[in-house]
């Protein structure tokens, strides 16, 4: 061969050689990275082409799918009462994408997932068109719609928990949103997601899980726990050493109390009438390290609380002074929950200290119903014993039973309650209406626990601490209680 066949003999080689590198490329190293982009428009077809499996609330589904006229998408998901559900079910939309248990359970709902190709396989020999599996939750029904009928027209969220096993009960939202207003890829689904995208109402935000509040007093309970937990209250119906005024360490101010007979009150007294200046002692007296610690094992300061939708972070701050310790103790200054949040802590004292991971989806299902993975309830911590569980709990039951008590709205007849009220002061210079709280758990004649229940409402007309929380939350946590009360018995 002369030398200018050889030189293009070489060069054809180098370009089929890189031909080859680059098509292997393409397929093996970047082939999940572009089938994955959202400018692939044969993945959202595909994705498309055939029905969703289902979310399912007790044995029915909340979702469902229906063909699309007009449109490449072959099929669009529809939902059973939207509003009610959206804050579990989040939205799936040929247009805008997929959110919540929508979007992380898709690769069973559309049959896509790996732990379905047995099922895939099976179907192309059966000729058996491709189907999606469904996602099972642990949502009670009849909770859920107790929460969001009296809710109402309300801004506000609840989160209701199974303290025994971590199970989220109930999950609203509101003002909510309809999924199947956006779930096509039409003009009027377009229209409807802008006006709801743009709404100052934040429909498509789930209060639950990813919005953040001042507690309020609803924290005097792990207050509690923490004096309890590190031995500066042994007794709870001994006299504490708050003065009254009490002033805040470091400084001058004094804390504000709206209830009388504060001075050298009890810890249970305190927690009955809702004391500032006893939780801001009893704080100070803790100490910032140790009331972080506390409030930690409760779940705060933790951007890992996954139910599997993330809820955003609780906030407990390390570095704050004395005086914000104090503050913090009652859940103002820099301390921000969740509801979710809230609902942890209760449950972790109704079920004697011992914190169970939360919790939403009880299985995934094949599309033959088989089970592909199911949950099991899993410990996160001990915030705190059994023994000072027991002592906190009495104190919640006498803020409800208590004549005098900020919690006697939520008391259910022939049921043991625990509660405890809050009024979030919030805005510059506390200007703004306070956020009222509560939060509750309801006992069984054995001691256990079915349900642990937090509700916070959004722009009270409450002018002093706790009047809202008992006058507007507590009667929703009662509501909800007691819809899971009848369904246990049923």
């Amino acid at each position: 061969m002369n030398k200018p066949l050889r030189r293009i003999s070489i060069f054809c080689g180098l370009l089929v050689l890189a031909l080859l590198v680059r098509t292997n490329w393409l397929q093996y190293v970047k082939a999940e990275d572009l089938s994955t982009r959202k400018e692939n428009r044969r993945v959202q077809i595909a994705q498309y082409a055939t029905e969703r499996g289902n979310i399912i609330v007790e044995g029915k589904p909340v979702t469902g799918s229906v063909v699309t006229d007009g449109s490449d998408y072959k099929y669009k998901r529809t939902y059973l009462n939207g509003p009610l559900w959206a804050p579990v079910t989040g939205y799936a939309s040929q247009a805008f994408g997929s959110t919540q248990l929508e979007s992380l359970e898709d690769g069973i709902l559309t049959g896509n997932d790996d732990r379905l190709f047995f099922d895939r396989t099976i179907g192309m020999f059966t000729g058996e068109k491709k189907q999606g599996g469904n996602v099972v939750t642990t949502l009670n029904a009849a909770a859920q719609e107790a929460a969001f009928k009296q809710l109402g027209d309300k801004k506000g969220a609840v989160a209701a928990i199974d303290p025994r096993s971590g199970a989220i009960l109930a999950l609203v939202s509101t003002p909510s949103y309809d999924p199947s207003a956006f779930a096509g890829n039409a003009k009027t689904d377009e229209k409807a997601w802008v006006e709801l995208k743009d709404s100052e109402d934040k429909k498509l935000v789930n209060r639950a899980l990813r919005e953040t509040y001042p507690p309020g007093s609803t924290f005097k309970v792990v207050t509690a726990a923490a004096a309890l937990e590190h031995g500066v209250v042994t007794d709870i119906n001994a006299p504490t050493d708050t003065e009254d005024p009490y002033i805040l360490p470091g400084t001058k101010t004094e804390m504000v109390n709206h209830a009388q007979g504060c001075g050298k009150a009890t810890l249970n007294y305190a927690l009955q009438v809702s004391c500032n200046s006893v939780f801001a002692n009893m704080g100070n007296k803790v100490g910032r390290d140790n009331m972080v610690k506390t409030a930690e094992k409760f779940g705060f300061n933790n951007g890992k609380i996954d139910t599997p939708v993330r809820a955003y972070p609780s906030v407990y701050d390390k570095t704050m002074g004395k005086d914000g310790n104090a503050l913090s103790s009652i859940g103002q200054f820099n301390t921000a929950a969740t509801p979710l949040q809230m609902a942890m802590v209760t449950a972790a004292i109704a079920n004697n200290g011992k914190l169970m991971k939360p919790y939403m989806i009880s299985q995934l299902e094949s599309p033959g119903l088989d089970i592909v993975e199911k949950h099991e309830p899993e410990e996160m911590s001990r915030p705190l014993s059994p023994e000072n569980a027991e002592k906190v709990r009495a104190m919640m039951v006498n803020v409800v039973e208590n004549p005098n008590g900020t919690g006697r709205s939520a008391r259910i007849p022939g049921t043991t309650v625990g509660g405890k009220t809050g009024t979030a002061q919030h805005g510059e210079g506390n200007k703004k209406r306070p956020y009222a709280w509560f939060i509750s758990y309801a006992q069984n004649p054995d001691g256990s626990s079915p349900v642990a229940v937090a509700v916070v409402i959004e722009d009270s007309s409450a002018d002093r601490e706790d009047i809202s929380g008992a006058g507007l939350a507590a009667p929703v946590a009662k509501a909800v209680m007691q819809a899971v009360l009848k369904s246990n018995k049923q």
